[in-house]
């Protein structure tokens, strides 16, 4: 559970689903869902992630996922979620995902993914409705369903994740 992928979504989730005012309140609240990490890895998500602190009233300050970030996901996110509809299936064989799509979809899919250019993958291959991709050492099928997950949102629903 502790993965790097797994993290990263724990962080984007509490920290878009509620005011968290400091590193100290961050770091507890993830130790309370089960991860064990130092305030320089936090600091590294934080900044991967584009999650910076904004003005809340006169004196306070609390994190959100910065502007320019939302626009860049909302535009990646858009195209990637409307090539979602295309998407069949995932199956796996070690470090090998082989996504099954409508004819058409796959090479728009991987180039979603290529553009993103994932931690995890270490590259894809696609024909005109299979996609074959690459995970790099000691990535686990979760962590590759987790980052699929955050560049295209709405493929949670068709992994039954």
């Amino acid at each position: 559970m502790n993965n790097k992928t797994t993290r990263q979504l724990a962080i984007k989730k509490l920290v878009t689903s509620q005011k968290i005012h400091s590193q100290t309140e961050l770091l507890n609240m993830l130790k309370k869902e089960g991860f064990d990490l130092t305030q320089a890895t936090l600091s590294r998500d934080l900044k991967t992630l584009k999650i910076a602190k904004i003005p809340d009233g006169e004196t306070k300050y609390f994190y959100s996922v910065s502007n320019h970030t939302v626009a860049d996901n909302e535009k990646k996110g858009i195209r990637g979620n409307l090539l979602v509809d295309g998407f069949k299936s995932i199956s796996f064989s070690k470090n090998i995902a082989v996504i099954k799509t409508i004819p058409g979809y796959a090479s728009s899919i991987a180039a979603v993914l290529d553009n993103d250019d994932p931690y995890e993958i270490l590259g894809t291959v696609a024909g005109d409705d299979i996609i074959i991709i690459v995970m790099k050492e000691n990535v686990t099928q979760n962590d590759l369903k987790n980052r699929l997950i955050l560049i295209m949102p709405k493929l949670r629903d068709k992994l039954n994740y």
